[in-house]
């Protein structure tokens, strides 16, 4: 009996050091993938990364200095009113661009809003300037969500994420009520477009509700428009005015 005894207690220990030797080798080998992860670089998204922050950089450098892209942006503001079917897909592709490379929007919208006002008049310049900036800056918000999500995560966690820390602190329910939320954040004209469009790739929502939310952009997209068209349509009552006569 004392060596049955014995003979199962040898086994029962032999059975737990086999089970640790498991565990430790499961847990060095676990290390040892980190350490490769870690030791991996990936050039690709460092090249993209160096290319996006380098464009950024460039923006807020000559919008404070030589403003050369707000000259460029009026020059092809004024190209669009002549060119009108094909002025609608080119600023798709403009806002697109402007949107990626965190150029403020606001400027393009409101003069989108002028020069197809001053081509059509201000109810149908409404209409394709609303059309024109919603495509374009939904396609480039999608772009930058997923860039912010596959290639630049640990850039906009690191520069983003940590400037706005009420993201952090929302995330956990952006996992079951993102559309709600993102709808609610679209549809504030306080939260940055072009900053958000990133930070939502590294929150929990989903890509579907991501796009569904970017209806909150309509209202202020209208809104913008009208304001330029109206612009655009006093300018042109105010050429017409005729002059007072001088004796």
């Amino acid at each position: 009996m004392d060596e049955q005894t014995s003979n199962s207690s040898y086994q029962h220990s032999t059975i737990e050091e086999q089970s640790s030797y498991r565990r430790y080798s499961t847990a060095e080998n676990t290390n040892n993938n980190d350490d490769t992860n870690k030791r991996k670089c990936p050039w690709g998204k460092i090249l993209v990364a160096t290319i996006l922050i380098g464009i950024v950089t460039f923006v807020i450098i000559d919008s404070l200095t030589t403003k050369y892209i707000s000259t460029g942006f009026q020059e092809f503001l004024t190209w669009i009113e002549s060119n009108l079917v094909a002025g609608v897909f080119a600023f798709m592709g403009v806002y697109f661009i402007a949107t990626v490379c965190f150029v403020p929007g606001s400027l393009l919208t409101l003069g989108s809003g002028f020069v197809f006002g001053s081509a059509v008049g201000v109810g149908y310049g409404v209409v394709l300037a609303s059309i024109a900036v919603f495509v374009g800056a939904s396609l480039g918000s999608i772009a930058a969500f997923l860039l912010g999500r596959y290639l630049m995560r640990d850039c906009v966690r690191r520069r983003l994420v940590k400037k706005y820390p009420v993201i952090e602190a929302i995330d956990e329910a952006l996992q079951n009520n993102g559309l709600k939320i993102f709808l609610l954040l679209r549809l504030s004209p306080i939260v940055p477009f072009n900053a958000i469009n990133y930070i939502a790739g590294v929150t929990g929502i989903s890509l579907k509700d991501y796009v569904i939310a970017l209806i909150g952009i309509l209202p202020g997209t209208i809104l913008y428009c009208f304001i330029g068209a109206s612009a655009g349509g006093l300018a042109e009552a105010e050429q017409e005015v005729p002059q007072p006569v001088t004796i």
